[in-house]
């Protein structure tokens, strides 16, 4: 008889460390998502459908979603633009303003609202000299878009950072050597490079964006229809008791949100396909 051992892993432990790693997602993640779920199955089809599809639930949903899609957008492009700054050019204060990027961080969600809602109001700095011109900023939709950009900033820069830092100054000024313009280099030699850093800053600033509350609710106004966000209105089910409708607008967010997170890792997965044949050819 022949007795054939497993050859060892050179990483020993793997098994220990396997079974330690999915118990704790699924203490921590799996069973609380799942109670959710079950909490929603209380409910017939008919009502669970009645409560996620209600008008007051919609308006939420195209609020949370829009103004988060949003917000993710607008730091795509000005936290590339934070990011290139504090990689490529010396100024006095560079490390303050490095820091203050990691604020929304430490910053306490209730206290951005509060800091937030005082300055776009119509007696604060901000939305004293924005009301002559009619911009309303404070308890208004454009309020959410602001406190989502606030709060998700920092995901974009300092996913797109460490790529620029990586990134040597020499391939732009071979570029620029060969008669290209800025708008090629930055086309044909930057963006690729940086293309999935932004894609997975914007994944990161989204999925923030959308499970945000603290920080909305002092500053949004919270008007049913108006400028109500899901997260807020799963809050307000809780309070009232309804336990099973707050478990099936939360379904529904979750849902929706790892559709949409999938489909953003299926365009960062194609993006790095396309880059390694951009390579290879």
């Amino acid at each position: 008889m022949i007795f054939r051992f497993r050859q060892p892993s050179v990483l020993p432990g793997f098994g220990l460390t396997l079974g330690f790693t999915l118990g704790y997602l699924g203490l921590i993640v799996l069973i609380p998502l799942a109670m959710a779920f079950t909490q929603a199955f209380h409910l017939s089809w008919d009502q669970f459908w009645r409560t996620v599809t209600a008008p007051r639930v919609l308006a939420s949903y195209r609020l949370t979603f829009g103004a988060a899609f949003l917000a993710a957008t607008i730091n795509t492009g000005f936290g590339f633009i934070v990011a290139w700054v504090l990689v490529r050019y010396p100024f006095p204060g560079k490390r303050l303003v490095d820091a203050l990027v990691d604020l929304p961080f430490a910053l306490p969600t209730a206290v951005a609202g509060i800091t937030l809602a005082a300055i776009y109001s119509s007696n604060g700095w901000i939305g004293h000299a924005l009301e002559p011109l009619g911009m309303k900023i404070a308890f208004t939709p454009l309020g959410v878009i602001v406190a989502l950009v606030f709060i998700s900033l920092p995901f974009v820069v300092r996913t797109v950072q460490p790529v620029l830092e990586d990134l040597e100054a020499e391939v732009e000024e071979a570029a620029a050597s060969l008669g290209a313009d800025r708008w090629q280099i930055f086309w044909r030699v930057l963006f690729p490079a940086i293309r999935p850093a932004l894609l997975t800053g914007f994944t990161l600033a989204f999925a923030r964006a959308i499970g945000e509350y603290g920080s909305v609710i002092f500053i949004a106004g919270n008007l049913p229809m108006v400028s109500e966000i899901t997260p807020l209105l799963i809050v307000s089910k809780l309070e009232q008791y309804d336990y099973s409708g707050a478990a099936a607008v939360s379904v529904v967010m979750l849902v929706i949100s790892f559709l949409l997170l999938l489909l953003i890792n299926l365009l960062q997965r194609w993006s790095r396909i396309q880059r390694g044949w951009e390579t290879v050819i």
